[in-house]
This record gives structure tokens, sequence and C-alpha cells, in this order.
């Protein structure tokens, strides 16, 4: 399943640039302009000011790109290890498409997330990912998992997650509540729903998180630093060492290791005393009957759980803030919803909101705010869903084709994301049935600060007031 994993793993941090440790051999055969390179010295390269800037890289990235006439840029760091980071949409064929066996993820790559994520579909390459993605491919394409996964989302949106807004509403006053923290916590009880048959009832929020959240959170935010070292074998002898962060990055993987462990013991327990599949419609059920062993399941199932659980509620995050900017914007989706009827937003529905959709990618292309001019125009930087629409407006709102090279937030190629429509059906789904029902009221102006980890995180999340709409 990568389903968001190879997509928003990399390209929700990074947006449309990819960002790849490994010989330029490949890639100099094709570029047709030299690339752009920042201050470098002998032997130690560009390492001073990569270092100056790594709590801000992916804004130093998108800086040194917009400088470089072929916008792609190569950081030389120590002992000559480079880095080449590109967002033209050519080089982005070429690496993710054209010549694709020669653009593996490599060491430098896996070994970064290999701890947590071991030989899941997000870490591997060759055999064993085409293994892996056969097998996903296969299961995505399967009208129960769509079916069965609609039914897990319906019933926390309107069981949970509108229960929790309205009593944020109730509240005397008003609660003001962090919109961000509940959309983590929302997608993880989907993903876990769906990847595994497991409810961790995340939004209650009388009770504290289970530990396989918390560990998950510490595993994720501590792999993602790695790649902001400037010598990478600070962190390999702080792992060889077991102290620090690393220790406890270990003790985070500890707990999810055994946790998702434990959850495929009683699954297969299950599946042993039943022995009827008939009902057992989710991810980790549909493997386990499928014959795999327990250890390539646990990694499977992990990277589908980090896919999952914060990269859609992050880009509800960011979108949810936009509208609060742009009112004319939030209006049009109304329309769109409430033209839907009043039983609810159905699957097919879905399919038809497509100023919704354009919404949604107008926010996964503005945060992380990689976007340049010369890709998408001297209005780059502002938020514009019609940019994402065929300009006839007589007609309702009809998606354009956009290049998946240009705007790579799915991934591409071969890897190009399998549940990328998956995504889409359940973030139209809370942002039509969150604001048909609540206005989202920020409780402060200011500009939210960008947080580059493994997904795309507002710092201090997104606090706001929840309203009851008024119809």
């Amino acid at each position: 399943m990568e389903i968001l994993i190879a997509s928003f793993f990399l390209f929700l941090i990074l947006g449309i640039i990819l960002i790849f440790s490994f010989s330029t051999k490949a890639l100099k055969k094709q570029q047709t302009k030299s690339s752009y390179k920042p201050t470098s010295y002998p032997l130690i390269g560009s390492i001073l000011s990569f270092n100056k800037n790594r709590h801000r890289l992916l804004q130093w990235y998108t800086d040194l790109l917009r400088l470089s006439p072929s916008q792609t840029i190569t950081i030389d760091l120590l002992f000559n290890r480079r880095t080449i980071v590109t967002g033209n949409p050519e080089n982005v064929e070429h690496i993710l498409k054209t010549n694709f066996c020669n653009f593996p993820k490599g060491k430098p790559f896996t070994d970064l997330l290999g701890d947590l994520l071991g030989g899941g579909i997000f870490n591997s390459d060759g055999q064993l990912w085409s293994s892996q993605r056969k097998l996903a491919s296969h299961e995505f394409t399967m009208r129960s998992l769509r079916e069965f996964t609609f039914e897990i989302l319906r019933e926390e949106v309107e069981n949970r997650l509108v229960p929790v807004l309205s009593s944020a509403a109730d509240y005397d006053g008003g609660r003001t509540v962090d919109l961000q923290e509940i959309l983590k916590r929302f997608a993880f009880d989907v993903v876990c729903k769906v990847s595994l048959g497991w409810d961790p009832d995340c939004l209650d929020l009388t009770r504290p998180v289970p530990a396989l959240v918390e560990a998950f959170d510490v595993a994720a935010a501590i792999s993602a630093r790695r790649a902001t070292e400037p010598v990478h074998a600070v962190w390999k002898l702080k792992r060889l060492l077991n102290v620090g962060s690393e220790r406890r990055l270990r003790e985070a993987i500890k707990t999810v290791h055994m946790s998702v462990s434990e959850i495929i013991r009683a699954k297969k327990k299950s599946l042993d005393i039943s022995g009827d599949l008939s009902d057992k419609q989710d991810l980790l059920s549909r493997f386990l009957a499928a014959g795999h062993g327990e250890e390539a399941v646990r990694d499977s199932v992990i990277s589908f759980i980090m896919a999952g659980r914060d990269t859609t509620s992050a880009a509800m995050t960011w979108l949810f803030w936009l509208l609060s900017e742009n009112g004319d914007v939030e209006d049009k989706i109304l329309e769109e919803v409430r033209n839907k009827g009043s039983l609810g937003l159905g699957f097919e529905d879905l399919k038809e909101m497509s100023y919704t959709k354009a919404c949604l990618c107008e926010a996964m292309r503005l945060y992380p705010p990689v976007a340049m001019e010369k890709v998408w125009g001297q209005d780059w930087d502002e938020f514009k869903p019609n940019r994402w629409l065929e300009e006839d407006p007589s007609t309702k709102p009809v998606l354009k084709s956009v290049s998946s090279f240009k705007f790579p937030v799915f991934q591409a190629g071969p890897r190009v994301c399998i549940g990328k429509e998956m995504a889409f059906t359940q973030m139209k789904y809370v942002v039509g049935s969150v604001l048909s029902r609540f206005e989202i009221i920020p409780v402060t102006k200011n500009r939210p600060v960008f947080v580059p980890l493994l997904t795309a995180h507002m710092a201090g999340g997104l606090k706001v007031k929840i309203k009851r709409r008024e119809h």
C-alpha cells in the first residue's frame, strides 16, 4: 500500500521537489543545463551552509531552486557525499519513469527509515518492492475494500468526529481545540481499522492516546531528523552507542513492533478459530489469508499506518486554515456539498466534488511551500483552486489534467500512489461533512509555521473555535 507512503512521505515533505542521494552519473547524462550549487569548499563541500539552514532545509532548498536556471541544485557535503534536488518536471519524469530502474531508493535513503519500516513497500527496491506492489495493487482494486473503507470513514465521521466538534461548539463561550490534533486522531482511527481491523478509539479525548500512537509520533519525528544531520555518521554513532535521540527511537520502534505483532498474532488466532474469511475485510486479514509471514506482514502494515496516520490529516489541516482566509472559496465548497442533497454524502457524490478536490490539490501544492514561478506562473504563491479547473465558467467545475511530474505529491511513474483516489475520498468526505455543519474559526490571524517532518505539520497545531453553521 503505497497509499500516501511513497507519495506523502517524500512529496508532502518536499512538495514538487525530489531529494535523492545517489551517484549523479545517470542524471548528468540527460541534463541540458548545469545545476546550481551553493557556496562549497574543498573536502567539506557546502556543509557550513547546510548546517546553518538545517532547521529550515525546505525553504533553503526552495530559495536555491529559484536561483537555478535548470531548477536543479547540487549540495556537496562532507567527503564529497552529494545530494541533488530538482524541481524540473523533465528531471522528475526522467527519475520516476523514463529511467526508473537506475534510480532506486538506495541505501542512503533506506537507512533513514529502515529501523522503523523494515522491508515495507516504502523502504524497498527491486523484487521485494515489486512483489509488495503487486499484492497491494490487487487489494486496492477490490470493490469490497473500497466499500469497507467508506463505511469505516462514514462511521468514524458521524459517530466520533462530528460529536467531538459538536461538543466544542456547544461549550459555553466556545472551547478552543487543536484541529490538527483532532484530525490526526481521526486519521489514526481510520487507518488502523482499515489496515489492522483494530480500533484504537483515539477520538475519545477523555483518555490518553494508546502507547502505539505516541510511539509512532516519536519514531517518525526522530527518523525524519536523521535526514537533517549534516554528518550522517553522527546519528549512526548514536545508534551504535544507543544514546540520546537514537535510544529514544529504538525504544519507540520496539513499542511499535511489539504492539503491531500482538495485533497480528491475535488476528491470526481469530482467523484460525473462525476459519471464515467472508467478514474479514481489513488488509491484515487479507494478507494473512494470502499466506504471508508475520515479519513481512508487520513491516507492511506499519508502512500502511505511517502512510495514513498524518498525511491526509495534514493536507486537511492546511486546507481548513486556507479556507478561513478565503471565504469565497469556502462558499463554493459549501455550494457543491449542499447540491448533493440532505441525506449525507454518498460514495458516488464524492466523485462529483471536483471543486473540493481542486481546493485540496491547491493546499497540497502550497504546503509545503516549494511551488516555483517557473512551474506555476507568476501567481505561484497564491491560493487559487481554479488553476486546477477547466476555464469554461458555463459548466460545473471540471478538473483538468495536470502532469504528475509537475505535481508529484502522489508520486509518479511505477511508484505512483495506488491509494490516491481513496485518499481524496477520505479528505472530500471529511471536508464536506465538517464544513456543512460547522464554521472553523482560527483563534489567531498569524500565518502558521510549517514544520517539515515526515509530513507537513503546523508548528503548535491549528487552534480554532468551532461554531455551528446556520442553515
